[in-house]
């Protein structure tokens, strides 16, 4: 029987084929590649996300009042006679209309929410997309397309756009397409990934989302000197740029390469060991494997039924998926908060009687996502070694309540305790987010009661992440809307009731966890 050509395998991969004799690669550098491109590939999504946190404080300014000069495109003057200042002038030191005006947090918080919000809608049609068409293609699209929209919101500098509904929808364009990546790339990293250290290696690799907020905290933070249009423009192209490589060289399954899936099973107890050796030295068949008419063996019934995805419905009744989905929403309510407003909160906050720059409070911001990285490869140890995920991410969302109340408390007092509480509230507020929307979000897409149909893996992340992302898109919107009103004190309020009730939805899980584990440790 003659193997299947290989029609999935990208260009940038058949030239290193080309490269290397016509030969394939290994299993394990298939894989490498996979889980450094897709490591890439998200980091460029949050590093797209980040710009609008640090030019907040840039666009809201200082609050007070002005009014446009008769005839003066893009020039203001400020009330009682102050200084006039050009709308383009990169210092921009009384704000960007129409966000400096008295009710600027609440506008600058609706932008977060026209992001936030298409991305929460999308996400859920991004997955039950992704599960039926070419992930590598619609991964493609949507970060060239998402990085366009990014850039065009920093194009607002350049044209000296202060009409608010164009960074509106230029921010519902650019949620919409980002939603493409997250069910995407969780889909691809099961693909190449066992069940037996998913946690750890998906708390490892999910560093990407800190490694991406830091890189483009940095990115925006070190553009605000030239004008913060560039801010935008940079982590765009980036966006663009990793799109054309994902296309260049992601392989989405290992059957696209002529690899065996790392969770395959053999069916048949007659001739395994010979059908096993078969699959993972050979390409799977093609024309071969169509009977036409004659029996369909087990295996060739479940790759049909992958094919065929699962419901959307169907999805939301796997055990687990609606705990953690609603668990999640609260747990990225709080993420994205600090991911939003954490650089604006520093520079309104004195810390030691001095308030930082723009720049300066962009910079130490990091350090949350610094804390973030530890907290997210913690928490996937430790669901690995104990096997009970909702006992992790209950235990890390009910510890990160005093870190939130002392950082707000005693965080100002100096520098060292900053960093401190700083780094604390970032490695557990990141740990559970981490650890649910990866490692959990993998073991509900191959439940048991899915029956092996791995297609449904796009669609469970699509669900779980989704409810997540309306979470993220509430958080950074409300905080615009209290902190207009009741200030940061009434903000901190809200995060630490979401975090309450994130561990709260996980009660019911939690006992079952711990019921099983004294099982397992009776004699």
């Amino acid at each position: 029987m003659k193997p299947r050509s290989l029609k999935n395998v990208p260009p940038g991969l058949e030239l290193l084929h080309t490269c290397n004799g016509g030969r394939k690669f290994s299993y394990n550098w298939y894989r490498a590649s996979v889980l450094i491109l897709t490591f890439l590939c998200y980091m460029g999504y949050h590093a797209a996300r980040k710009p609008p946190s640090i030019v907040k404080s840039i666009l809201r300014g200082n609050p007070v009042p002005y009014h446009p000069i008769a005839g003066q495109k893009g020039r203001m003057l400020l009330a009682g006679g102050g200084p006039v200042i050009t709308a383009s002038d990169p210092t921009t030191l009384n704000g960007w209309a129409p966000f400096n005006g008295s009710n600027g947090q609440t506008l600058l918080g609706q932008v977060d929410l026209a992001f936030l919000g298409t991305y929460a809608i999308g996400m859920f049609f991004a997955g039950h997309i992704g599960d039926r068409v070419d992930l590598r293609w619609f991964l493609t699209a949507g970060m060239i397309l998402s990085g366009i929209f990014t850039a065009l919101f920093g194009m607002g500098y350049f044209w000296d756009m202060h009409y608010f509904p164009y960074y509106v929808l230029v921010s519902i364009m650019a949620g919409l397409f980002q939603s493409t990546g997250w069910p995407s790339v969780v889909s691809i990293v099961a693909n190449w990934s066992g069940k037996g250290k998913r946690g750890l290696i998906m708390g490892i690799w999910n560093a990407h989302t800190s490694v991406g907020n830091i890189l483009g905290t940095v990115i925006a933070a070190a553009m605000l000197s030239r004008g913060w249009g560039y801010s935008f423009l940079l982590p765009g192209f980036l966006m663009i740029g990793l799109g054309v490589l994902m296309f260049l060289g992601l392989v989405v399954q290992p059957s696209d390469v002529g690899q065996a899936n790392p969770d395959e099973k053999v069916r048949s107890s007659h001739g395994a060991a010979a059908y096993e050796h078969e699959e993972e030295l050979m390409p799977l068949q093609g024309k071969d494997r169509e009977t036409g008419g004659k029996e369909i063996s087990s295996r060739e019934k479940a790759e049909k039924q992958e094919v065929e995805g699962i419901h959307f419905m169907d999805a939301w009744r796997i055990p687990g998926v609606t705990s953690f989905a609603f668990c999640l929403f609260f747990s990225k309510l709080i993420a994205y908060t600090f991911l939003y407003w954490l650089p604006y909160y520093i520079k309104s906050t004195p810390i030691e009687g001095r308030k930082l720059s723009a720049k300066e409070a962009g910079d130490l911001s990091v350090l949350f996502d610094v804390g973030g990285v530890a907290g997210g490869v913690l928490a996937g140890h430790l669901s690995d070694k104990s096997g009970a995920s909702a006992t992790v991410a209950t235990s890390f969302t009910l510890l990160c309540v005093p870190c939130l109340y002392l950082y707000r408390t005693i965080g100002h007092q100096s520098f060292a305790i900053n960093v401190a509480l700083m780094m604390a509230s970032g490695f557990f507020v990141n740990g559970p987010y981490a650890l649910i929307t990866t490692a959990v979000s993998a073991d509900l897409g191959t439940h048991d009661s899915l029956q092996g149909n791995a297609k449904a893996l796009a669609t469970v992340s699509a669900i779980i992440d989704g409810m997540g992302s309306i979470g993220a898109a509430l958080g950074p919107m409300l905080t615009g809307f209290i902190s207009d009103r009741g200030g940061f004190d009434m903000v901190f309020v809200m995060l630490y009731s979401a975090a309450v009730m994130a561990g709260l939805l996980l009660v019911k899980l939690v006992a079952k966890e711990l019921l099983a584990m004294r099982s397992r440790g009776k004699p």
